[in-house]
């Protein structure tokens, strides 16, 4: 039997496929082990948003060559989809799968000979046939992909590039997908995709996002439904409105914010300004107390002036955002912002991203302190390596639970009693 360990980089998308060709390996008779053994066979699921993850993904083509010079090293995922000419001249590479390959690694693994790049043209696919996953490894949240592909073209972005055109998984099939889950004992699914907002947009007849969720939160298929990150200009009043009174689905939506200047919006090719921006996230927070709220945001966009970087920061600080992802600006070759004029030096985007993380983490100590006292679902993960259960609320605060044992899997009451930069402590209610 021979053993393929398996490392992924990037969304929740390429964690979804990882698991997903994961377990499709497993079913065929190869033995999955950890990256970090020695392996017969390794997978490398790439992401290329970033300079640093290239390289990041080049490091662990390298790392898996040292680990075992015999081996058969496999390259997949959106760097791959790209830059699989670079890749072609790395040493140790036996084969280059694009992101709509993947779902054919096993029948590629087993040709005794064949095209060592096995790239096809993602901007082709007009279907999200996309792997299927009947089991997670975390055993508590399950993760299903409904929606692949992206039609924004932002100026910064090479994703539509990597992942090709917005294209949806029938609702038919996401329902199912989700009573799968709950039917094997997970009590949370999350929805993701690369545009989830556009879900349901391509499909005959068309559907929305809101209403999937509708469908599920009305039959009530899982304990609790999470969503990844909607575009702002999809968060209509009436997901608003739904969310609000929603049963099922979390408190919790991931926004891309980008920047928090309109000049740099415009330059960016996103189709909002600052102040709807503001009015979708008042709406937010007027309906659903206590949301959490998350934005990603890029430091150093081309052309970027110390004013408009100042004004940005002014902006996200003025917001009920609870934390940020950062992005330092990374010119992506083939994207119209790798050659625009004014791009901002190195050390001066690093000093953007750095304060924008320390302004994160303000407003995460802030949001955190809100719940003080307060009571939150926590759906319980993990026994960390001091013996403490740790969970997650419904909101995405992640919790140390002191009290009596609680089984893994099950939903309890925490009272929030401490709060640091890093951790939140509650005490279990007993039911």
């Amino acid at each position: 039997m021979q053993t393929v360990a398996i490392t992924t980089l990037g969304c929740k998308t390429n964690q979804f496929e990882s698991a997903a060709m994961a377990e499709l390996l497993g079913k065929e008779g190869f033995r999955v082990i950890p990256f970090e053994e020695r392996a017969d066979i390794y997978v490398i699921n790439t992401c290329t948003v970033t300079a640093r993850t290239d390289a990041e993904s080049r490091k662990l083509i390298r790392r898996a060559q040292r680990r075992n010079p015999a081996a058969r090293i496999v390259v997949t995922g959106c760097y791959a989809q790209v830059a699989f000419d670079k890749l072609q001249e790395m040493p140790g590479v036996d084969l280059i799968l694009g992101n709509a390959e993947k779902r054919g690694i096993v029948g590629m693994l087993r040709e005794a000979a064949g095209p060592r790049v096995r790239v096809s043209d993602i901007s082709r696919e007009a279907r999200a046939e996309g792997l299927s996953l009947e089991s997670f490894a975390e055993h508590t949240r399950a993760f299903l992909q409904i929606q692949n592909g992206c039609d924004a073209f932002c100026s910064y972005c090479i994703v539509p590039y990597a992942r090709g055109r917005s294209r949806s998984v029938p609702p038919e099939d996401v329902l199912a997908g989700i009573r799968g889950f709950a039917a094997r004992g997970f009590r949370e699914v999350v929805l993701t995709g690369i545009h989830l907002g556009g879900y349901g947009l391509d499909l005959a007849p068309p559907t929305s996002l809101r209403e999937l969720l509708a469908s599920a939160d009305r039959e009530r298929l899982v304990p609790r439904l999470r969503v990844g990150s909607v575009e702002p200009t999809e968060i209509s009043p009436e997901l608003i409105r739904f969310l609000a009174g929603a049963q099922t689905v979390c408190p919790h939506l991931h926004i891309p914010l980008q920047s928090g200047s309109d000049q740099v919006l415009a330059a960016m090719n996103r189709k909002y300004t600052t102040e709807q921006f503001r009015s979708v996230v008042a709406d937010l927070a007027a309906a659903v107390p206590g949301i959490c709220l998350g934005f990603d945001v890029i430091a150093g966009f081309p052309g970027e002036t110390e004013e408009e970087f100042a004004t940005g920061f002014r902006f996200i600080e003025s917001l009920p955002v609870a934390y940020l992802h950062v992005f330092p600006f990374s010119p992506r070759e083939g994207t119209p912002a790798a050659t625009m004029a004014g791009q901002v030096p190195s050390h001066v985007v690093r000093a953007r991203a750095e304060a924008l993380r320390r302004l994160s983490d303000r407003k995460k100590l802030a949001y955190y302190r809100e719940f003080l006292g307060k009571e939150l679902p926590v759906l319980v993960q993990e026994r960390d390596e001091k013996g403490m259960l740790r969970g997650l609320a419904r909101n995405y605060v992640s919790v140390t639970l002191v009290g009596d044992g609680a089984p893994i899997g099950t939903e309890v009451t925490v009272r929030i009693d401490e709060v640091t930069r890093d951790s939140v402590r509650g005490e279990m209610i007993p039911a």
